[in-house]
C-alpha cells in the first residue's frame, strides 16, 4: 500500500465528518426515494461506462456531473448528495489505497453536491424547474454550478497541500479557472435533464440528454486515447537512448521530473507543467543519430567528436516536430544547450531568446548531470550541485529557473539515483578534458 501522510487521513476524515452531517437529515425528510434510487443507480452506470472497454480508458473527466446536478436541481439537499455516494463507493480507483481514495470522493461529491443543492432551493430554481421555465431557472442553476465548482476546487486544493504539501498559496490557483467551463456544461445538461424529468414526459425524456453527453464524452475518451499513445511512443523512444547510452539510464525521467519541479514552483499551470515534463524527459531524444562509440567513451572527446555530439538537439527536434501536443516541449528539445551568455549550441542564443522551455530543461539536465555518476565524472552532492547551478546562473542559467528548482528541491528533497552500472568503475578525465568540469557542458 502506497504511504498516505498522516496529514492527508486526518484531512479525509474531516471531510468525511462534514459530508455524514450534510446526510444526517435524511429520515426526517420527504423525498421520492425512487427517483433517488434511480438517480444514483443511472450515476454508477455512467461512472462504470466511462471507464470501461468501449471508452477505452478512465475517462479524464472524472465523473458524470450531469446526473449529480440533475438531482440537486430535483431533490432536496440531503437525498441529493446521497445520489454520489454508490458511484463513489463502487468506482474503479486505480492507485492504493483504494478504499481512503473511494471514501474521499464519495465524501467530496456529497459536498459539493449538497452546496449545489442549498444554493439552488434558497434562490427559487426549484419552483422554476417544477414549472419549466428555463429563462428563470438559469439563474439559479448557475448559481448552484458555481457553488458545486468551488466546493470541489477549495477541498481539491486542501487534499493537495494536506497529502502533496503543496504551497498554499499554490495549492488553489487556477482549479476554479480550468474546471468551471467543463462543470457548466454539465450543469446545462443536468437543467435540462431536471425540467424533462419535471415536465409531462418523465424520466424517460429526461434521460434522452444524455445521449449527446456520452456521445461527447466517448469522442473525448477517443483523443485521449490517442495522446496514450503518443506516450507510449515517447516511452519507447526513451527507452531506446537509455539502452544505447548506458552510462545515463533513467536521466531522462530525472530531468523530466526536476523541470515538473521548476514549473510548478513558477506557478504554471497543470497543462504546461505537463509539457515541460515531456520536454525533459524527451530531450536527449536525439542521442539516436549520434555513434554508440561517442556516447559511451571514457576519455574526453575530441573537437571532432564534439561537433557529431552537438548536433544531437537538432536530430531529436527533427525526431518530435510531428508531434502535435508537444507544443513548447520541442523548442526544448532544440535549444536546450543554449547558453544565456551566448556560448550555447547549436544557435548561440542569447538571453530571452532562448525558449522559457529550453531555459527550464536547462537547468534540470545540468542539475541531474551533476548528481549523478557517469563515465566521465562522478555524482556531486545535491547541495554542491545547487550551489553550482546558483554560481552559473545569469552566464549559462536562467537565474529564475535555478531559484526555482533550489526552493523546490529544499522544500522536498531530492534523491539522484546513480546511474552507471555498479561493474563499471567511473573515471575521471585529465584536468584539460572538457565537460567534466563544467555544469550544463555534458553530453
Amino acid at each position: 500500500m502506497e504511504a498516505v501522510s498522516t496529514r492527508a487521513r486526518v484531512y479525509v476524515a474531516c471531510v468525511t465528518v462534514a459530508a455524514l452531517f450534510c446526510l444526517l437529515p435524511l429520515p426526517g425528510i420527504r423525498t421520492p426515494w425512487w427517483a433517488v434510487a434511480l438517480l444514483a443507480a443511472l450515476y454508477a452506470g455512467c461512472e462504470r461506462a466511462a471507464r470501461s472497454r468501449f471508452v477505452g480508458i478512465s475517462h479524464p473527466a472524472g465523473t458524470f456531473y450531469p446526473v449529480l446536478l440533475a438531482g440537486a436541481f430535483l431533490l432536496p439537499a440531503p437525498a441529493a448528495a446521497l445520489v454520489a455516494v454508490p458511484g463513489a463507493l463502487l468506482s474503479h480507483v486505480g492507485q492504493r489505497p483504494m478504499a481512503l481514495r473511494r471514501i474521499w470522493r464519495a465524501a467530496q461529491l456529497v459536498l459539493g453536491v449538497w452546496a449545489a443543492a442549498r444554493v439552488h432551493w434558497m434562490l427559487g430554481g426549484r419552483d422554476a424547474v417544477v414549472a419549466g421555465d428555463v429563462p428563470y431557472a438559469l439563474g439559479p442553476a448557475g448559481a448552484a454550478v458555481l457553488a458545486f465548482c468551488l466546493v470541489l476546487a477549495l477541498l481539491d486544493g486542501g487534499i493537495l497541500a494536506a497529502a502533496e504539501r503543496v504551497p498554499v498559496r499554490r495549492a488553489w490557483r487556477g482549479l476554479v479557472a480550468r474546471s468551471l467551463a467543463p462543470i457548466a456544461v454539465h450543469g446545462l445538461a443536468g437543467l435540462m435533464m431536471a425540467v424533462l424529468w419535471r415536465s409531462p414526459y418523465g424520466p424517460v425524456a429526461a434521460l434522452l440528454v444524455l445521449l449527446p453527453m456520452c456521445v461527447s464524452w466517448w469522442s473525448f475518451a477517443q483523443y485521449h486515447r490517442e495522446r496514450a499513445a503518443h506516450q507510449a511512443t515517447i516511452r519507447a523512444l526513451v527507452q531506446a537512448v537509455d539502452i544505447k547510452d548506458g552510462y545515463t539510464r533513467g536521466h531522462s525521467e530525472r530531468v523530466g521530473q526536476a523541470s515538473m519541479m521548476i514549473a510548478r514552483e513558477l506557478g504554471m499551470d497543470d497543462e504546461r507543467v505537463e509539457v515541460l515534463r515531456f520536454a525533459g524527459i524527451l530531450h536527449d531524444v536525439g542521442k539516436l543519430g549520434v555513434p554508440t562509440r561517442l556516447l559511451r567513451k571514457n576519455g574526453p572527446l575530441t573537437p571532432e567528436e564534439r561537433r557529431v555530439i552537438e548536433l544531437h538537439p537538432e536530430y531529436g527536434h527533427e525526431m518530435v516536430r510531428g508531434i502535435g501536443f508537444l507544443g513548447e516541449a520541442r523548442a526544448a528539445v532544440l535549444h536546450h544547450h543554449e547558453r544565456l551568455d551566448g556560448s550555447g549550441y547549436p544557435y548561440g542564443l542569447v538571453g530571452r531568446q532562448i525558449p522559457e522551455s529550453a531555459r527550464v530543461v536547462a537547468v534540470a539536465d545540468a542539475f541531474d548531470a551533476m548528481t549523478s555518476t557517469r563515465s566521465y565524472s562522478r555524482a556531486r552532492p545535491v547541495a554542491v550541485a545547487l550551489e553550482e547551478l546558483e554560481r552559473c546562473a545569469g552566464s549559462h542559467f536562467d537565474p529564475v529557473m535555478v531559484a526555482a528548482l533550489v526552493e523546490a528541491v529544499r522544500r522536498t528533497g531530492w534523491h539522484p539515483a546513480v546511474t552507471a552500472d555498479d561493474a563499471c568503475t567511473p573515471r575521471v578525465p585529465p584536468p584539460g578534458a572538457p565537460l567534466s568540469s563544467r555544469p550544463g557542458a555534458h553530453r
